[in-house]
Order: structure tokens, then C-alpha cells, then sequence
């Protein structure tokens, strides 16, 4: 047999050979120029181009929040094409006009920084109004300054405590009180006031000790010096807890540095451990220091809203009476099944059960707030429960225990409970499910609290977040849809609009960059019967007669889910867009097993988290290929951290056939190895069977890792506090033991997020796709040009 090869200036040497063993073996010949199968430098610059820190700044005149003043006025900062502008908002007049002589104050400021100030970008984002609108104060240059608005001179200024907003002295963070008198911190493992005027210091508690302190937050993957209390609202009293953690099991991790490693040792417990901490409730009187334990059993350290009792930042599921004689509190079952209300006396300490629910999977009081709230006044109590299969609002009477009455009702759910106006007896809440478009979407409603007169507010369609003023007579909503641009009006009490605040406006950032929004995207799920929702990125420069690898980025729950509450406009959602640009669909899918739908939707594969969401995001990918002929689904990657690289690995091992590449992000693949108050929640309480199997195994992605077919990168920071290394490494060990190939990241000084390795993580998922997915040469080392927008 002879061979000919014809000479091309494009064709290369090792294309000559590849030409002649395939002619010489029998096989098809197929030259492709090396210059068409490649991404380049330009190609990597443009997708940069569409990631947040470049794209905000095309945004013009968007609204983030409303700073409500005294006469129910509210200031906000917005962005123009000429730079940024302080604009303050007269709700009884209905004007707008500049919050301050923009121009006077950059000469003032000026006079005294060490560089000039423009107009349009002046170097603060939030100022104070002073009580008589005659001053205002901001910082700057690492200097507190005050400015008179009748005459903008300009003085440097001591920043005290009532400008202090995280309220934290010598690296040690405090609580304030509601009259901003003290500041409550932790101390030696006790609990001590600060007067925020003199700065005396007094000690509160006397008895704390290692492992059995006062309002600690240590345990866990949250472990940090944050006093978690709540104040009364009179200043006098501190609820708080006595956490014992003595028997709870270690967690261990060593520094990796020159010399000696550092050991960080903390209590981590585990599912199925014997000892977990434990919380003894106590309220502190403060002027004359008493500890006041409260008659109850204690409490595992759990919480309604989240895993556990400082979700929010603050002492979760307690709530005072105005006069600071009462206490409500909820307690948490260790598996999340069974919440009691409690009332104690905040004096004597004597508790009273109010009433008990249980569930058979988990129990949640909302999305984002915690759905109760007690009525000392009345002595009823507002409760949150999806057991008609949604979530809704009950009337109790705080009294018998007894239901006065539902609500509300019907096939929506009551995300968050807003504002509850006693006087009127209204309820403000947010409700999602009543939009056809889209379930997530949520809207304002009020209603009584006899259930009847249940109206919306907020009647534009897509996302609502409302900002009321303190008075409660107007609101600023800001409303917008996965597609569509964000407008801001300000409102009445009743939902009248009074007035336009402003319109997003994407023109500048259309033409900058030939920005698109991405599709919304509705298909069913594994069921073949229940809606799920998502997004499909494109290409902007979109060849429909192309055929394009598609990229999953997965996030499963149960708590969030892979666009999780986030179902309002965004010039940029992650790198999605940007993935897209380097010739993928990038596909996020909302599927089954995930919160702000039905109690029945969340629980569709309760307690099996090895599902993770997948069968939803193979039919959906598949039906989306049917609809969108350029998707391929012979080249399918998947990507996703924590939870979303849990559920990566998994797809890559039970899903090999479907599934060709996957990036698993600092995944808890063996929820053994993860803190006891995750999986104990969504998975249920870790029990033996007699043969030494347990309920945990199906979800041990271990244990799947010898199916890998695919490629799969694995990468995990090794000071990673939240889902330790481990989970990982036994990963690692099971893919090694079954002889898989398999690439790897590690982050020797990185916890849970990567922080200043974020953007490298970033660059190397777009290389691993590209070169693995796409099939392309990719350029060398690219560094994002990470900038953050300032005007």
C-alpha cells in the first residue's frame, strides 16, 4: 500500500503523522487545523468581560436600598453614566432632588484629603444625616469627616460608637443594645457589657469555662468569638445560652508553612456521635448582673430557619415582650422533627409549654426570616407550618396551645413574614407560587389576622423586595424578572404606586459588550409531571447550525439549590455567561428536593441525598437538547462547590455515560465526615443495621468512585473549617484504590471559599472545559484582570 501526503503551510508535522498511521492502519482521515480548534487570548479577555466586576459598571441607574431619614424621607446611591449620585426621596412631597450639593462637598473634601475629589465620584458609599438634617457624616481616607450643609465646611471627626455598624473594639466583636448604651462580647469564656460612653467594663457571668461558655458559637463549622444573645427591647436584659461542648469530638487541621505546622484543633461533632453541644438558656439582667436559668431541659444546638441557633448572626427562634417581662422561645429536636413553644418568665425563669409540631422529614419556619412571631399584648402567637403541603401562617392562642385560626391558605407558600402591624391586626408578607410565569417569583400581599382580606400590594410581575419605611405609611419596591431589568417605584401603605425611583437601564452594557440576558427555561422534572425552572447561557454570537458542549452547573440542597433564592435580575450570575462565551450552553437547573415550592416538592427524595437532583438535570438537559437543536449532548460537563461538588462527583460516578467531565469543588462526599447538624436534618439521625452498614452509606460518594469514566478534578482547600479536607481525601484514597485517573487542585491555605484563589479556581475551570469539553487548546496561564468598579 503506498501513501501520498500532500504539503500544506497549515498542516503540521504531527498532522502528517497522525495522516499516515491512520491511512496505514485503515482508519478515517480527518485534518482539522490546529488554529481552528483553539480558544484564544482574546477569547478569554472577552469572557472576563461579562464576569460581575466588569459589567456592573454598565449598569446604570440601579437601586440597592432605601436609608429611610426623619418626615418618612430615605436617601439612596445610584450609578449614571457620568459616575455615581446621592438622590434623596420625599415620599409627601413626591420629589427627588440630589441628597447634597454633590459639587461643594467634593471642593470641601478636597480641601483637606491627600487627592482631589470629584463631584461624581466621591469616595464613600453611605453617610449619616445628622438628627436635624443640618450636618451630614461619612468616611473617608480612613477619617470620619462631618460636613455643614449650610456652608460645606469640613471637619475631621472622632467616629464613635453610634458609627461603629459591626460594633467591634480591639478585634473582639459586641452586640449593641437598642438604646446603644452597651455593647455585650465574650470574654474567657463569659460574658461580659461594655458602656459604649465611659467604656467600663463589667462582667456579667462568672462561671463560664473551656467548652461550657456563655453565648459561643464555636462549634462546628461555625466557630468563631461572636456573642450570640438577643437583647430586651428596654436595654435591661440579655437572652442568651450556657453551651456545653466538654465530650464533643474533635475536629483537626494543620497549617502548611516554613517550620513547624500549626495544629487548629475545635469541636466538630459528627452524625451518630454520642455527645453533640448543648445549650442551657439563661437570661442575664444587666444593671445589677444575675443569671437567670431557665426551668427547661437543654436544648440541642439547633434552630427552625437554619442548621443552628445563630443562622442570622443573632440568637435565633427568641423573641421578647416590649416590657422585657417574657420570653417566646423555640425548641429544636436534634433531628429537626419536633419544634416546642415555649414562654418564659423573665424573671423567675419558669417555663411554659405553649404547643409541639412534628414532621416526618424536617421542619423549617421560612426562607431567609424566621415565620414566627410572639403577641405578648394579645397573647397569641403567629406560626409558621407546611402541614397542608405549603407553607403557611397559623393564629395561636398563646394561652391553651389552641388554633384560633389558618391564616393563610391555598397553593402558594409564605416565604417571609415581614411586618406584623398589632394595632390593625395586618400581616405583611412575601408569598411565592401565586405567579404563573414563574413559582419563585414573589410578591407583597397583606392580610388580617383572621385570614380575610388578602391583598396584593405589589401587582407588577416577576421578584418584589420591599423596603418599608419605620412608620410603616410607604414602601420602595424594587421588582424585576430573570430577563428583565430592574425598576423601583415608591408606594403607599395600600400599594398605591406614588412614584417611579428609577429604571435599570442595560443600554451602556448592550452596546459595551453585546450583553444578553440569559432564557428563562421551564421543563419537568424526573416525574415527567412537576415544572422545574432554570436558565440556559448562550454564546452571545450564537451559531444556531453549531453544535455546543453543554456545561451543568449544579447546586442540589436541599436547603438552596442551584439558582436558590436568587430569581431576580443580574448582569452577571457567577462565570456562567462567561463559560458560555468560550463555546458552551451553560445550563442551571432548579430541580426537585429544593425549598420555595411545596413541603411534598422539597421532600421529593427525602432522606436519599445520593439523588442530589440529578435524574432532574439529565431529563431536563435532554429535553432542552430537543428544544435547542445546537446543545450536544454527546459532550456534557457538570460543576459545583460544597453541596454542588458533592452532587458533581456523584453525577461523574453514577452517571458516567451522561456526564463526561465534572469539576467537584470542595464537596462533603462523605456526609459522616460533615457536621452533625446538616445531615442530621436532611438525612435524619445516623442509625447502625446488624450487619454494621448504616443509613449514611448510599450518599458516601466513596463508595460510587470506582464507576468513574469520565474526567473529573477534584479541588478543596486544606484549612476548609466548613467541610473539612477529608472529604475529599477519602475520595482521592477510593479512586486510587480503584485504579482511576483523576486531576487535582489543592489550596494549602484556603477554607470553604478560596478567597484570593477564587479567580485562579475560576481560570482553571474554564481551562479543565475547555480542554477536556471543547476539545480546544487553551492560552497559557491567563490571570484574570480582577478590578471592583468605584464609582
Amino acid at each position: 500500500m503506498q501513501t501520498f501526503v500532500i504539503l500544506r503551510p497549515s498542516i503540521t508535522i504531527n498532522m502528517i503523522k497522525k495522516h499516515f498511521l491512520t491511512a496505514l492502519f485503515g482508519g478515517a482521515c480527518v485534518l482539522t487545523s490546529s488554529a481552528q480548534n483553539a480558544v484564544t487570548l482574546q477569547d478569554y479577555q472577552r469572557a472576563e468581560s461579562f464576569l460581575g466586576y466588569n459589567t456592573h459598571k454598565y449598569l446604570d441607574h440601579n437601586f440597592s436600598y432605601p436609608t429611610w431619614i426623619s418626615g418618612d424621607r430615605f436617601w439612596y446611591r445610584t450609578l449614571t453614566p457620568q459616575g455615581s449620585e446621592f438622590v434623596l426621596v420625599d415620599p409627601v412631597k413626591k420629589t427627588k432632588t440630589p441628597a447634597f450639593d454633590a459639587s461643594k462637598l467634593a471642593t470641601a473634601l478636597s480641601s483637606v484629603a491627600p487627592i482631589g475629589v470629584m463631584p461624581n465620584a466621591l469616595p464613600f458609599n453611605y453617610f449619616t444625616y445628622s438628627e436635624d438634617n443640618r450636618f451630614i457624616s461619612f468616611f473617608a481616607f480612613r477619617q470620619q469627616w462631618k460636613v455643614n450643609l449650610q456652608d460645606y465646611s469640613i471637619v475631621a471627626a472622632e467616629s464613635g460608637p453610634s458609627d461603629q455598624s459591626s460594633m467591634e473594639r480591639n478585634d473582639v466583636p459586641e452586640v449593641v443594645s437598642p438604646d446603644g448604651s452597651k455593647a455585650a462580647y465574650i470574654k474567657d469564656w463569659n460574658l461580659w457589657v461594655r458602656d459604649t460612653k465611659t467604656g467600663k467594663a463589667t462582667q456579667l457571668t462568672q462561671d463560664g469555662i473551656k467548652d461550657f461558655g456563655y453565648a459561643t458559637d464555636n462549634a462546628g463549622w461555625k466557630h468563631s468569638n461572636d456573642a450570640i444573645l438577643r437583647w430586651s427591647p428596654d436595654s435591661k436584659k440579655i437572652a442568651t445560652f450556657k453551651q456545653d461542648q466538654r465530650q464533643v469530638g474533635e475536629m483537626y487541621l494543620v497549617t502548611t508553612n516554613v517550620g513547624h505546622p500549626k495544629l487548629e484543633q475545635w469541636k466538630y461533632p459528627l452524625p451518630g456521635d454520642e455527645h453533640i453541644p448543648m445549650i442551657t438558656r439563661v437570661i442575664i439582667e444587666v444593671t445589677n448582673p444575675k443569671v437567670i436559668t431557665l426551668k427547661v431541659a437543654p436544648d440541642p444546638h439547633r434552630a427552625t430557619l437554619s442548621d443552628d441557633v445563630a443562622s442570622s448572626g443573632t440568637f435565633d427562634d427568641v423573641n421578647w415582650s416590649e416590657d422585657g417581662n417574657w420570653l417566646a422561645f423555640v425548641s429544636t429536636s436534634r433531628d429537626h422533627k419536633n419544634e416546642k413553644v415555649r414562654i418564659a418568665n423573665a424573671s423567675t425563669g419558669d417555663v411554659r409549654e405553649v404547643f409541639e409540631e412534628n414532621v416526618t422529614t424536617q421542619y423549617q419556619s421560612g426562607w431567609g426570616t424566621i415565620n414566627w412571631k410572639f403577641l405578648p399584648k394579645t397573647n397569641e402567637l403567629i406560626w409558621f407550618s407546611e402541614r397542608d403541603n405549603w407553607g403557611h401562617l397559623y393564629l395561636y392562642d398563646a394561652a391553651t396551645g389552641k388554633v384560633k385560626n389558618q391564616i393563610t391558605k391555598g397553593n402558594f407558600m409564605v416565604s417571609d413574614l415581614l411586618n406584623v402591624d398589632e394595632k390593625t391586626r395586618t400581616i405583611y408578607f412575601y408569598a411565592r407560587g401565586l405567579e404563573k410565569e414563574n413559582p419563585y417569583y414573589r410578591q407583597l400581599y397583606k392580610i388580617g389576622f383572621d385570614g380575610k382580606g388578602m391583598t396584593l400590594l405589589t401587582p407588577a410581575e416577576g421578584y418584589h423586595t420591599v423596603f418599608f419605611a419605620k412608620s410603616g405609611k410607604y414602601m420602595v419596591d424594587t421588582y424585576s424578572k430573570l430577563d428583565v431589568p430592574p425598576v423601583t417605584v415608591l408606594l403607599d401603605q395600600n400599594g398605591k404606586q406614588m412614584m417611579e425611583v428609577e429604571r435599570t437601564d442595560v443600554s451602556r452594557l448592550k452596546s459595551a459588550l453585546g450583553w444578553k440576558a440569559p432564557t428563562p427555561i421551564t421543563v419537568k422534572a424526573h416525574d415527567g409531571v412537576t415544572d422545574i425552572y432554570g436558565l440556559l447561557f448562550t454564546p452571545t454570537h450564537l451559531d444556531p447550525s453549531k453544535k455546543y458542549p453543554v456545561i451543568d452547573y449544579v447546586y442540589p440542597g436541599p436547603q438552596g439549590g442551584s439558582i436558590g433564592g436568587a430569581w431576580e435580575f443580574s448582569s452577571a450570575r457567577g462565570d456562567n455567561q462567561a463559560l458560555a462565551e468560550l463555546g458552551f450552553c451553560v445550563v442551571l437547573i432548579e430541580g426537585t428536593g429544593n425549598p420555595l415550592r411545596s413541603k411534598s416538592f422539597q421532600d421529593m427524595y427525602f432522606p436519599d441525598l445520593s439523588i442530589n437532583t440529578l435524574p432532574d438535570q439529565v431529563t431536563g438537559i435532554r429535553q432542552l437538547a430537543q428544544r435547542y437543536s445546537y446543545m450536544d449532548t454527546t459532550r456534557i460537563g457538570i460543576w459545583g462547590h460544597s453541596g454542588g461538588g458533592f452532587a458533581t462527583a456523584s453525577a461523574m460516578f453514577n452517571y458516567p455515560d451522561f456526564f463526561k467531565v465534572g469539576i467537584s469543588e470542595s464537596g462533603n462526599h462523605e456526609n459522616r465526615n460533615y457536621e452533625d447538624d446538616w445531615g442530621e436534618r436532611y438525612i435524619g439521625l445516623l442509625k447502625k443495621n446488624a450487619d454494621g452498614s448504616d443509613n449514611y452509606a448510599a450518599q458516601a460518594n466513596p463508595l460510587y468512585a470506582k464507576k468513574l469514566k469520565g474526567k473529573l478534578l477534584l479541588a478543596h482547600g486544606m484549612m476548609d473549617d466548613n467541610v473539612p479536607p477529608y472529604n475529599t481525601m477519602l475520595v482521592i484514597d477510593a479512586l486510587e484504590k480503584a485504579g482511576k485517573d483523576f486531576d487535582l487542585i489543592v489550596f494549602p491555605q484556603a477554607h470553604h471559599g478560596y478567597g484570593e484563589n477564587t479567580y485562579y479556581m475560576m481560570r482553571r475551570r474554564w481551562d479543565y472545559f475547555v480542554t477536556n469539553l471543547l476539545g480546544a487548546e487553551h492560552p497559557k496561564e491567563y490571570k484574570l484582570q480582577v478590578s471592583m468598579d468605584r464609582r
